[in-house]
């Protein structure tokens, strides 16, 4: 099994899920000529902001979470964005897979916060993989370990990444709020007579400005 390979073919936002998912189309392949029964595989998705370019508009918003653009060469490091398993059916040669990752709008996790960030272009990511690999074996089955050093580069599409949110979220997002710090809004809010959210934060943001 020390040739166990992996390989992300493209990434697409899930039409019909019930919650905002994301479908990495991965390749396994092994050259085995007796094949694999299965794989419980793990895999573990992280970001890789440090490979690509940020335009002004992006380096401004992403202040909060790297600092600013002269540090970016001690601070952009991976973000966590996944952990998720997932059963590789038997095959032989080679087979592609989808795995599912659910996704969230939360601003308050790193990921999302970068995310939301990007303005085009793509998002550099690398999938790491663990797990256990069931074979077939003149004897019967030979039960090993993926390789811990087994890993595959992708890169998610800002466009899908919208995509994905303007069918869940439209035009939207959202912020997790302390319930205190909701109160006072809602007092700000009433206070006022202001009709929605959007209202009450934008004159919050109108009365702040210098």
């Amino acid at each position: 099994m020390d040739e166990l390979a992996f390989d992300c073919v493209g990434v697409r936002a899930e039409a019909y899920a019930a919650f905002p998912t994301l479908v990495f189309r991965l390749r396994v392949t092994d050259p085995s000529p007796d094949g694999v029964h299965t794989i419980a595989l793990r895999c573990q998705i992280r970001v890789e902001p440090h490979l690509r370019r940020y335009g002004d508009g992006e380096a401004e918003l992403l202040g909060d979470l790297f600092g600013d653009p002269a540090r970016w060469g001690d601070t952009l490091k991976p973000l966590q964005f996944a952990n998720v398993s997932v059963m590789v059916p038997a095959f032989t040669g080679s087979t592609e897979i989808d795995v599912p990752v659910p996704c969230g709008y939360d601003l308050e996790v790193s990921a999302g916060r970068y995310f939301a960030a990007l303005d085009d272009g793509e998002i550099p990511m690398i999938m790491l993989f663990g797990g256990t690999v069931f074979a077939r074996a003149r004897d019967g089955f030979s039960v090993s370990q993926v390789p811990w050093h087994r890993e595959a580069r992708c890169r998610l599409p800002v466009a899908v990444w919208r995509e994905l949110m303007d069918r869940y979220f439209p035009d939207s997002g959202w912020l997790r709020l302390r319930r205190d710090t909701l109160r006072e809004l809602s007092r700000f809010k009433s206070g006022r007579a202001l009709a929605t959210w959007d209202e009450t934060l934008e004159l919050l943001l109108k009365e702040t400005r210098p």
